[in-house]
């Protein structure tokens, strides 16, 4: 089958930092599934882990967490799907890519592929919406429903793919106050077109710009991008007892920033529950099913921005770049082989 990946790590302008190759099929045993992967979509993690981590067996390290194709065969021992059915996921971190054209994955962290939107459309959705909906839901416990809730959530970096999906479920699920930042003027219209109350610019002092908006207490706050410039000023108008989540990996960051509020701190990892194989790890297939349905009914929609072509080294190395350069909005997808 055909692959993307690298043996080396090196900067993504490099001629081998992301090569085409060939490598066997791999058979599913257990709970995988084997899936025909459709469609790919990429994430600043990959560029991360491209960075950090080059497998140590002269080997090929296949990248890629999102996809949505077919199910093609199936392990012993699953129960979720059949061979046929369209479905779409994120992977885990402990295992080979989804830039392949077959994927093993446990049918545990997979969902049923929105009816409604094409494979492109959909794999655009699996990592962010789980990562959004379990620090919405799971870390910062925001309850689902609409009834009114006396707190404002703010977004930092709300243009980015985890932030549009986290402003359309909080906008949408929740009866919180949805407060995003961008900077440049088209991520503002991109946040506020999915459903952001407010927008601010983060590059700009943040609690004059939310104290002129008169709007509830910032209760929760979703941190996804450069924490580590950001916190010890939203740690200034945080309401006290407030809820402080993050996702991103910050060079520096001081806990006791917030101690004197009594804000509790959660990490966000999607890859909690594959990786260490937790007994709810089932959650993840729920999730994404409900997602679907979300999408489904029209609650949600995809956050696919562009598509750069057929799933390729040199399209790919195109993403990368581009996501490294941090001026991307919603999500890169690229389709076909």
């Amino acid at each position: 089958m055909k692959a993307v990946g690298y043996q080396k790590s090196l900067p993504i302008e490099a001629v081998d930092s992301l090569v085409d190759f060939e490598i066997a099929k791999p058979e599913p045993k257990g709970r995988d599934i084997r899936v025909a992967v459709k469609a790919i979509s990429a994430n600043p993690v990959d560029y991360k882990v491209r960075k950090r981590a080059a497998p140590t067996d002269g080997g090929y390290k296949i990248l890629g967490f999102d996809a949505a194709g077919v199910v093609d065969a199936v392990g012993p021992e699953v129960s979720l799907f059949k061979p046929g059915d369209e479905v779409f996921y994120a992977g885990s971190i402990l295992r080979q890519g989804t830039n392949s054209e077959f994927h093993l994955v446990d049918e545990r962290i997979v969902g049923n592929k929105p009816a409604s939107l094409s494979f492109a459309q959909a794999a655009a959705l699996p990592l962010t919406s789980i990562t959004a909906w379990e620090l919405l839901f799971d870390r910062l416990g925001a309850v689902p429903g609409k009834s009114l809730d006396p707190r404002t959530l703010l977004i930092t970096g709300g243009a980015g793919g985890v932030g549009s999906i986290l402003i359309q479920l909080a906008r949408r699920l929740t009866g919180l106050t949805v407060v995003a930042t961008a900077t440049r003027p088209e991520s503002q219209k991109w946040c506020r077109d999915l459903g952001a109350h407010a927008v601010i610019d983060h590059s700009q002092p943040m609690k004059e710009q939310i104290e002129k908006l008169k709007l509830p207490p910032v209760g929760l706050v979703a941190s996804l991008t450069f924490t580590d410039q950001h916190y010890k000023s939203i740690a200034d108008f945080i309401a006290p007892q407030g809820k402080f989540g993050l996702i991103d990996d910050p060079p520096e960051f001081n806990v006791a920033a917030f101690k004197g509020k009594a804000v509790s701190v959660h990490w966000e990892s999607m890859f909690t529950r594959s990786s260490f194989q937790t007994p709810d790890m089932i959650a993840q297939h729920h999730l994404l099913n409900d997602v679907a349905d979300l999408i489904d009914k029209g609650v949600l929609r995809t956050t696919l921005d562009q598509t750069f072509g057929t799933i390729n080294a040199a399209n790919l190395k195109r993403a990368h770049a581009l996501l490294e350069s941090g001026k991307s909005r919603g999500k890169i997808v690229l389709e076909g082989w």
